[in-house]
């Protein structure tokens, strides 16, 4: 295994280098590993990186990052605006390209797209395309008008329509907004298995977030290893690169909040799916689709949309497909090659992998020798690099910060 990224092996091999003139850089909002990912992406092509968090940043002890900024808060979409406005103009940032990595931060960006212009890059889309990602009943609603499968999903907005349910469990409840639910509970989602126990959760549910933004869904069957994603830089109708992924493990289990081993695949099916998607709503720049593979019917069906870079999007470089850097280069006009990741290359995040990997095989669902052998065979560690090792040795000491921040 390796942790060490080849600039040869990059997808931006037919890029135009980025110009030095005024100092062009990138501003990368939220330092966590996705963020780590995006630093040395663009720092390796020898591009200043500025990381903005309210996190104790991993991102900040790389060798990449040029500037780090410490920001009271990243949850709220004025202060967003104002912290990241203001790093603009006490460093002297102008024209620099703008990176989130969270669902309210890419919202934020989207909706106050022309003021963050007059001085950065804003490659995020405006919210005619982000509210399709934002909000979960767009999602599968825009998938059912193009024909893409979905889950059965019900919107109930008081008990007595959680009782009109008619399904079999368990069954499912998430938030059609992430943000809210998230944050409070450090879950992706909650699992009924039976009607008390979905009154139950649902009450519960609407606590948190209201009754307007609860979904109940059926529960496709299978673990982490039915899950797929489409990932891209996508513009004009067409990806410029592309990847196509699946979750052999995550964290947590049932419903994973993060990939914890990846390995790209072959799927035409879900390429196009997803490109069905992005050209309907006109959609500029990365994201990630994430489906399931129902074994009832053989059928992908979409659960996620990421208007974002990804946590595991540092294994495209590896795998030819270096999104952030790529983004950065049609941000400033350079010409790259059309590329596609081949099937085969894997990423794991160590710190988040291990844990439930020990519950799976004291369960009897994971072999030991088969999980012995992922350790070895892996090609991208999510944080551990050779080039670039200090993240990593913060991130293990930050371990009791993560948990009692993140859950994990």
């Amino acid at each position: 295994m390796s942790g060490v990224t080849r600039d040869e092996e990059t997808c931006a091999r037919g890029a135009a280098p980025p110009s030095k003139k005024g100092g062009v850089g990138a501003v990368v909002v939220g330092g966590d590993f996705n963020g780590l990912g995006i630093v040395r992406s663009v720092g390796r092509h020898k591009i200043p990186v500025c990381i903005i968090d309210d996190e104790f940043s991993i991102s900040r002890f790389s060798r990449y990052a040029t500037h780090s900024v410490r920001v009271p808060e990243l949850r709220h979409e004025g202060q967003i605006v104002e912290s990241v406005l203001r790093a603009g103009r006490d460093l002297g940032l102008e024209g620099w390209v703008l990176y989130p990595t969270r669902e309210e931060i890419v919202a934020a960006f989207s909706r106050n797209r022309a003021v963050l212009r007059e001085r950065f890059r804003v490659p995020t889309p405006d919210w005619n395309a982000v509210r399709w990602a934002w909000d979960k009943r767009n999602t599968y609603r825009k998938a059912r008008e193009l024909g893409i499968p979905t889950p059965r999903t019900w919107y109930p907005s008081s008990l007595q329509q959680v009782e009109e349910i008619d399904a079999g469990f368990p069954l499912v409840l998430k938030p059609a907004i992430k943000e809210h639910f998230i944050y409070e509970t450090k879950a992706k989602a909650w699992r009924a298995d039976s009607r008390e126990q979905l009154r139950d959760l649902f009450t519960r549910a609407t606590a948190i977030a209201g009754a307007e933004e609860i979904m109940v869904q059926e529960r496709i069957p299978g673990d982490g290893r039915c899950q797929f994603a489409y990932c891209a830089l996508f513009k004009e109708g067409r990806a410029l690169g592309s990847m196509v992924a699946r979750r052999n493990r995550q964290h947590p289990p049932e419903f994973g909040r993060a990939s914890t081993f990846v390995e790209t695949v072959e799927s035409r099916e879900l390429e196009t799916y997803s490109e069905l998607f992005l050209r309907d709503i006109n959609y500029y720049g990365l994201v990630e689709l994430e489906y399931k593979l129902d074994p009832r019917d053989s059928c992908y069906k979409l659960l996620d949309f990421n208007a974002r870079t990804w946590g595991y999007h540092g294994l495209g470089p590896r795998a030819g497909v270096d999104f952030p850097y790529m983004l950065f280069a049609d941000q400033i006009g350079g010409k790259m090659d059309e590329c596609r990741a081949p099937a085969g290359i894997k990423w794991m995040r160590l710190v988040t992998d291990i844990p439930p990997a020990a519950l799976e095989i004291l369960h009897g669902n994971l072999k030991a020798s088969e999980y012995l052998k992922s350790l070895f065979s892996f090609d991208i560690e999510s944080v551990f690099c050779r080039e670039d090792p200090i993240p990593a040795l913060v991130e293990l000491a930050l371990v009791p910060y993560l948990y009692v921040k993140r859950g994990y």
